[in-house]
């Protein structure tokens, strides 16, 4: 099995601001930064490596009372992740949000940009 490498690029921040050299992703910026995962992909917080390692390194999945959940064991203190702990501490504030648009839906939006369905 191949061991994982952290990368520093792989904590790259977004910066929303809109593209003077490309024409046609001013929308697509616009919606970014009006949707709730803006905070998601605009934070830029400290990760060590160790706590990453530690954490990949005891993880185990588990299903509590029908929610999935992820324990691991971090500088010696119990670490549980949930869907609505990730929600909560990015900020997404969509619960009751779509979870899949439909093709349709996503090429009326295209098409109202510019773009042309592609045959």
């Amino acid at each position: 099995m191949i061991t994982l490498k952290f990368a520093d690029t792989h904590n790259m921040v977004a910066f929303l601001s809109k593209p003077s050299m490309s024409d046609g992703f001013e929308q697509i910026v616009d919606f970014l930064n009006a949707h709730p995962v803006k905070y998601a992909l605009t934070i830029n917080p400290t990760i060590y490596t160790s706590c990453i390692e530690q954490l990949w390194s005891t993880v185990k999945a588990k299903t509590i009372n029908g929610e999935s959940q992820l324990h691991a064991l971090v500088d010696g203190k119990k670490i549980i992740i949930t869907e609505s702990s990730v929600r909560r501490d990015f900020q997404l504030e969509d619960e009751n949000g779509i979870d899949c648009l439909p093709n349709s839906t996503i090429f009326e939006q295209l098409a109202l940009m510019g773009y042309e369905k592609v045959s």
